[in-house]
């Protein structure tokens, strides 16, 4: 009859020992995998939400139009009309043409008005964040400035900056406003757009396109 020996204890600790070191690491590297997803994921949603507010503002102003068709009864000038493009370096207010109807029996054209502006995100859960803000005014009947719904084009946005070229002096201008006489019939033929924002390593970045104005000229009255 032949003897069976066993593990003594000192290879029965050593193997726990092994065998938790080595969970101890498939553990450590899981972590860091799923760290680093997360990391990918947030910076992946940072540059889409990036690329669609650039996107967007490029359509909406490429879009924008002034119009004499209005109703001087109504509107006693070019600078209470309800269609005009005001442009400052930090803000951007005017009409477009490239409203989108989400119904089809909805009671909307393909005109509206459209604001953008960096201030105190409209969520009040961002605690004070600064967000890239977007107006929308569908209707055309009241002031520019007034009413619509804002909603947040792009979060944590440091600041905008706006430029205007100016297609006769051949120069970029840091404001356009079509309330003015001299400016009346006429909008720039590009706009520059300039967004600043934190990276992922926490530095501030620029972002710049252009968008191309393609009704650059005043709508007339109808004679």
């Amino acid at each position: 009859m032949t003897s069976r020996r066993g593990f003594t204890l000192m290879e029965v600790v050593i193997a726990i020992g092994i065998t938790a070191f080595i969970g101890v690491v498939i553990g450590v590297s899981f972590n860091t995998t799923i760290a680093n997803k997360e990391v990918i994921e947030s910076q992946s949603e940072h540059y889409r939400m990036l690329r669609a507010a650039m996107n967007r503002m490029t359509r909406e102003i490429s879009a924008a139009y002034v119009s004499d068709r209005y109703d001087p009864k109504r509107y006693r000038d070019a600078y209470d009309r309800p269609t005009n493009f005001i442009g400052a370096r930090d803000k951007l207010l005017f009409t477009t043409l490239a409203h989108q109807r989400l119904y089809a029996d909805a009671k909307e054209s393909d005109q509206m008005i459209v604001e953008y502006e960096v201030k105190t995100s409209p969520d009040t859960k961002a605690k004070g964040r600064n967000d890239l803000v977007r107006r929308e005014k569908v209707l055309l009947e009241e002031r520019m400035e007034r009413g619509g719904t804002e909603d947040s084009l792009y979060e944590g946005a440091k600041k905008i900056e706006f430029q205007y070229w100016n297609s006769e002096r051949k120069q970029w201008e840091d404001e356009w406003d079509t309330r003015r006489t001299e400016r009346k019939t006429i909008l720039p033929t590009r706009v520059k757009i300039t967004l600043y924002a934190v990276d992922e390593n926490g530095k501030e970045v620029k972002y710049t396109t252009q968008a191309r104005i393609m009704l650059n000229t005043e709508f007339p009255r109808y004679q």
